[in-house]
């Protein structure tokens, strides 16, 4: 039988099955969108930004003074709210991070040249002069049209001092507090909805045990009143990447009725972060291992999120992600502390990554905050004195901004593997919504480094119409935007997709996020 079957072997007509090379691929990758299936709406909270008063953050980032030759709009920099306003800000959270555990807030209340000074402890030793203070971060907020998220202090603060900042800035009776806001200037109170409750103080806010910290909460939050129609969203501090343990025992001991959010934070730190070598340094395993590191988000959402369902099965408590973002070393020749680092495209990958995460996890995740806005760790915008540049990072959220408020749609994708040395991870990574303007925004990204992929996309319970496209790529994985050369990295047109019976075909160069929207018949 054998030496039959092979001289019959060259007559044998080879099956339909067996499909050339780009065939195989695109039978390999497939994406199904379900635009009819949707359950879960993305909270446009969760594409909020984080400024610390940390290193050039707030200080020439944010805040350039009402005698600047920077132009600005009462000490705040034009040009950066109006980069800000353009990717839809929904919140902004301020002092801090770390600082908000020695921030008092009556410090940056009164005239400014009579506002006492004080030591930056945790970030560079630096002289804090408070110039930027309350009345000066709302205006920020009113300019950008977002909603303020503040972090009070809890480690080295006290109930009454927590208090009496809620009534400054909330009660529009007649109060010390109240009064003391009309003289500094505000007639009316402000509405405020979220207010953050300590932060990390398993570690820089105090160093506790979190049962220590789940009384101390229950203590401070009950002082934290809601003054006539003005609600607070109180957010408790919350833990790190796999310290479960901490969630486990806040949920278990904070009185729910007191605690509206629950924080976590996550950072993507590379494994040459030691090296002390520019972020924009890296080879392709370097790469490589921040992407692996930047979906493990998924696994700690999901194990925290399953915590809280114990306690908390209709989901009222939200799980906000209030410091994410990309930790690389400080770039040389900057100052120690300062926490000011280059923004590659793969940092551009860290956001994509993570937002698509957060967008899985609508369901309990509420708001998110990368770390941080300007001048500080994953920025999405850079400042030099009166020049400004846009991030890869930046132009994510430009991208993405389509998701916020839409209804997350289910999805099913086949990938292959983007395979480095013995380790690999899926090369294609996506999500879907549908917009309130009636349109599905797919963001489906490549993460592999060389290799160009083709994947069949269908819109099942939709038809296309018309197909509409941005892509941000680059030439290499460290292209980065510089004050000389600004638009070196940023989003373009997309016209790697096509329509054919219903179906949409779509080619993703290697390293390239893409965002599509179709227009439905």
């Amino acid at each position: 039988m054998k030496n039959i079957f092979n001289l019959l072997m060259p007559l044998i007509t080879i099956p339909a099955i067996a499909l050339s090379q780009p065939d195989k691929e695109r039978a390999m990758n497939k994406l199904i969108i379900h635009a009819d299936l949707g359950k879960h709406t993305i909270s446009r909270h969760i594409y909020g930004q984080f400024s610390e008063h940390l290193g050039r953050g707030v200080y020439e980032g944010i805040w350039v003074g009402k005698n600047s030759d920077i132009p600005n709009t009462r000490g705040l920099r034009n040009d950066v709210v109006q980069a800000l306003k353009k990717i839809n800000v929904p919140n902004l959270r301020w002092p801090g991070g770390c600082f908000a555990d020695e921030y008092h807030w009556r410090d940056g209340i009164e005239t400014p040249a009579d506002r006492p000074k004080m030591i930056n402890t945790h970030w560079g030793g630096v002289v804090e002069d408070n110039s930027f203070g309350t009345h000066e971060f709302l205006d920020l907020c009113k300019q950008l049209g977002t909603e303020p998220y503040i972090t009070a202090n809890v480690g080295s603060g006290t109930v009454e001092e927590m208090s009496d900042w809620v009534e400054y800035l909330t009660f529009d009776g007649t109060s010390p507090m109240a009064d003391l806001r009309r003289q500094n200037g505000q007639e009316d109170a402000w509405r405020i909805k979220y207010w953050g409750v300590g932060n990390e103080n398993w570690g820089c806010g105090g160093n506790m045990r979190p049962e220590y910290y789940a009384d101390l909460y229950n203590r401070f939050a009950t002082y934290c009143r809601n003054y006539g129609d003005n609600k607070l969203y109180k957010i408790a501090g919350g833990s790190y990447s796999d310290n479960y343990n901490w969630t486990e025992v806040l949920m278990k001991n904070i009185k729910p009725h007191l605690m509206d959010g629950l924080s976590l934070h996550y950072y993507t730190i590379n494994k040459d972060w030691n090296d002390k070598r520019s972020a924009t340094e890296f080879d392709e395993a370097s790469y490589f291992d921040v992407v692996r590191k930047a979906l493990q988000l998924d696994k700690y959402l999901t194990a925290h999120s399953t915590i809280m369902d114990r306690y908390d099965p209709e989901k009222k408590i939200g799980l906000v992600v209030d410091e994410w973002g990309a930790w690389h070393a400080e770039e040389p020749g900057t100052k120690r502390g300062f926490l000011y680092q280059q923004n590659t495209l793969r940092d551009a990958f860290v956001a994509a990554l993570s937002l698509n995460i957060f967008h899985q996890h609508a369901e309990r995740v509420r708001m998110a905050n990368i770390a941080q806005t300007i001048n500080v760790l994953q920025a999405v915008i850079l400042t030099q004195k009166e020049k400004m540049i846009l991030t890869p990072t930046y132009h994510v959220f430009d991208m993405y901004q389509v998701h916020q408020d839409a209804l997350l749609l289910p999805y099913d994708l086949k990938s292959e593997e983007y395979v480095l040395g013995e380790d690999k991870i899926d090369a294609l990574h996506a999500s879907g919504s549908l917009a309130k303007d009636g349109k599905v925004n797919i963001s489906l990204m490549n993460v592999h480094a060389t290799k160009s992929i083709e994947i069949e996309c269908e819109l099942r319970g939709a038809r296309a119409k018309k197909i509409t496209g941005r892509i941000l790529t680059a030439s290499s994985l460290n292209a980065h935007n510089t004050f000389d050369n600004p638009n070196n990295v940023t989003a373009a047109e997309f016209n790697g997709v096509t329509m054919s019976n219903g179906m949409l075909q779509i080619k993703i160069p290697a390293k390239s996020i893409v965002v599509i929207r179709v227009e439905r018949e």
